[in-house]
């Protein structure tokens, strides 16, 4: 059944490939992807039982990723009907079937156990995000693509020299060699000390890098805002939460070689560098989707600091993994609607972004609202989660700079949101065709909806499957 969620994609991707019409392709999408959020919902449920040994195995980790991951994808390829039906002037095969590789590559990270295949796919990826980036055919998305495809790509290498070093250290302690996560867990205290170290540094600047994590982030802010909105809203909610899914394996087995201490030390650094830097270069940001690019630098380093202070932060960590990757729907796709309004996205030319597009308008204000962490929005439970936790651990430095730092950014985002979207449009403004519809519309309200709904009240098979993912990476002392 597992294999469904490879398969699946794959044959969709094919499928689009081989269909001449583009009006058809995105329908074709959509239907494949629909067909994936069931499967995964039937796997939620009736999860196949776990084979010793095995490749393939969907714990309560994989579950949460996977989940936010289809349920995102869902709504941005219903998106897609709208957004590439004005977008006649280019054909969308390629498109439609590599945002479906990428689907199947993510299923195969959220399933698999075997860290050699874990990076194959993560690779993968990246490697099928590459040309929905270069969508727009302009100097600035190949430029953007370029620096994409190579920094993620050296920092994939780097997480591939780590897991050489982790397989040495096999070697060295004269176990099986072996990649398999299980197997490692329970060689763990056997594994060379000295190797065991190297390969958690390198996995973690390789994995982080491929998250976004400051300084390793400077591909972000190009690739976010020369690609299409729903592209974005992939790239920041969806592949992050694969490479965090990469740095929740690799903590599983600090726990087990028990070397976590250094491992939450850098991780709840390199969180608080990666909300400091996105404070900063927040502030008066001038191209509205380059600031979403800062906000996701932002979130990947409070998923980073949650998971560095372990304890009941861990808890708001696995929630925020959802609560921002479904923000960032809302966000990047409602945005995506503005940019195509005002054929801009410098603010300097968007203005009364309600008055001329009263929906997305809207929502893009919402969203706003929401991903600085306001009541009664998901990502508050999450962020409250995070921060009171630091405090109950005594940890009053990590809390105070988090604390800060996400008051600076809320005002340098309400600085350039907040003219966006409220007052009179520009005369000089340029029109353009573009009015909202349900294809574009219906996917960010829903996402909305979505969030609101999880800031109020969790649902019981989800707290479940977060509390079992808590407990996994719950630290024994």
């Amino acid at each position: 059944m597992l294999a469904v969620l490879i398969i699946l994609p794959l044959l969709g991707a094919l499928t689009t490939w081989l269909i001449p019409s583009d009006r058809l392709r995105p329908v074709a999408l959509s239907a494949f992807a629909l067909g994936h959020l069931g499967t995964t919902i039937q796997l939620l449920i009736c999860t196949p039982a776990e084979s010793p040994g095995g490749w393939f195995h969907l714990d309560a980790l994989g579950k949460i990723v996977l989940l936010s991951t289809t349920v995102l994808f869902m709504f941005c390829a219903i998106y897609s009907i709208g957004y590439l039906a004005y977008r006649v002037e280019r054909s969308n095969r390629v498109f439609c079937s590599s945002l479906l590789i990428c689907l199947a590559a993510a299923s195969t990270v959220t399933i698999t156990h075997h860290l050699g295949l874990m990076w194959v796919a993560l690779e993968t990826t990246t490697i099928s995000m590459t040309p929905l980036i270069y969508f727009k055919r302009n100097a600035r998305s190949i430029e953007a693509t370029w620096k994409y495809l190579l920094i993620c790509s050296v920092g994939v290498a780097l997480a591939l020299i780590g897991l050489y070093f982790l397989a040495y250290a096999t070697i060295v302690a004269h176990v099986e060699p072996s990649l398999l996560l299980d197997d490692l867990l329970s060689d763990a205290g056997k594994l060379s000390s000295g190797w065991v170290h190297a390969a958690f540094v390198f996995l973690l600047v390789g994995f982080g890098t491929k998250m976004g994590l400051a300084p390793l982030h400077t591909w972000k802010p190009d690739a976010y805002g020369e690609s299409p909105g729903m592209v974005g809203a992939m790239l920041a909610g969806g592949l992050v939460n694969l490479a965090f899914l990469a740095l929740l394996r690799v903590y599983q087995l600090c726990m087990a070689t028990k070397e976590i201490a250094f491992f939450q030390n850098a991780l709840v650094a390199m969180g608080l560098i990666s909300m400091i830097f996105a404070a900063i270069f927040m502030a008066r940001q001038a191209d509205f989707k380059r600031m979403l690019a800062y906000s996701s630098v932002e979130h990947v380093g409070i998923m980073a600091v949650a998971l560095g202070l372990g304890g009941k932060a861990v808890f708001g960590a696995l929630f925020h993994i959802m609560a921002n990757s479904l923000t960032k729907g809302v966000l990047f796709l409602s945005s995506g609607n503005i940019h195509r309004s005002y054929n801009s996205k410098k603010t300097d030319h968007v203005r009364g972004a309600i008055r001329r597009l009263p929906w997305s308008g809207s929502i893009f204000l919402a969203g706003f609202i929401a991903i600085t962490g306001s009541p009664p929005f998901a990502p508050f439970i999450s962020e409250f989660t995070i921060v009171s936790s630091a405090f109950i651990q005594g940890r009053y430095i990590v809390a105070s700079l988090f604390l800060v730092s996400l008051g600076i950014i809320f005002i340098g985002m309400a600085l350039t949101v907040l003219p966006m979207v409220m007052g009179d449009p520009p005369s000089d403004s340029e029109t353009t065709l573009y009015k909202d519809t349900l294809w574009t519309v219906g996917p960010p309200l829903s996402l909305l909806l979505l969030i609101f709904l999880l800031g109020v009240w969790i649902p019981a098979p989800l707290m479940d499957i977060l509390s079992e993912g808590a407990s996994l990476l719950e630290v024994k002392q």
